[in-house]
């Protein structure tokens, strides 16, 4: 008798839970609201109407044509002008940039300008120099994985990381005797670039920066003993 009544009580718990549950769960569906669906007279449902973004995002940083900018992939431009454009019901503004030492013209987007950079202080000039100067710093891995980071290196759009890359692959120092094709088109890369934003920044000639640079690489004392 008392292993009947305790399964009944047992039965009676498991029925109030449930009852419970499901008042529970009825109190939650009238409280939600659903939003309510408008016909028109032809009795058909009107769509919600989608209204579309007609102003361009923009990031703080503005340039202005004339301006000199990095692009990390391509090194020092000058921006031309300041464009316009619809496309759609939006209007986007791009710049137009001209890379001389490519003879490129990039279109980019005042919405994408992270890509670029403005282009070094004569403080940050002077310390790429000061790179120039030291030692370089050659790993002892497989040519394949260093030549990879050197690339990696040159297209980051990082003056500092440009410099030692030029300082490493300078074929006139004691440590690089003999340089491969591969080297030998990294290093004139990286010299290029470099010797670009030093034009842009310092205003002066392209002999004068070759000069400069050269004096900091020891590649003047090398080219003397050779005349």
């Amino acid at each position: 008798m008392p292993k009947k009544k305790k399964a009944k009580i047992g039965k009676k718990i498991k029925i109030t839970k449930k009852v419970k549950l499901n008042k529970a769960k009825n109190k939650l569906k009238t409280n939600i609201k659903f939003p309510e669906k408008k016909a028109t007279s032809s009795g058909v449902e009107e769509k919600p109407e989608i209204k579309k973004v007609k102003k361009q995002p923009t990031e703080k940083r503005l340039y202005n044509a004339k301006d000199y900018v990095v692009y990390p992939k391509h090194g020092v431009g000058k921006i031309t002008s300041v464009e316009k454009a619809s496309i759609g019901e939006i209007e986007i503004q791009f710049y137009k940039i001209y890379i001389s030492k490519e003879k490129l013209t990039l279109t980019v987007p005042i919405n994408q300008q992270s890509k670029l950079r403005p282009i070094s202080s004569v403080n940050q000039i002077n310390k790429c120099v000061s790179i120039l100067k030291t030692k370089p710093k050659i790993k002892r891995t497989m040519w394949s994985r260093r030549a990879q980071e050197y690339d990696q290196k040159i297209n980051s759009g990082k003056i500092y990381e440009l410099a030692e890359v030029v300082k490493d692959l300078n074929k006139n120092t004691d440590i690089i005797a003999d340089q491969s094709y591969s080297e030998r088109q990294l290093f004139e890369k990286a010299y290029e670039r470099l010797k670009s934003e030093f034009e842009a920044v310092l205003n002066v000639s392209s002999e004068d920066v070759q000069k400069k640079m050269d004096k900091a690489l020891g590649r003047t004392q090398i080219s003397e003993q050779t005349e």
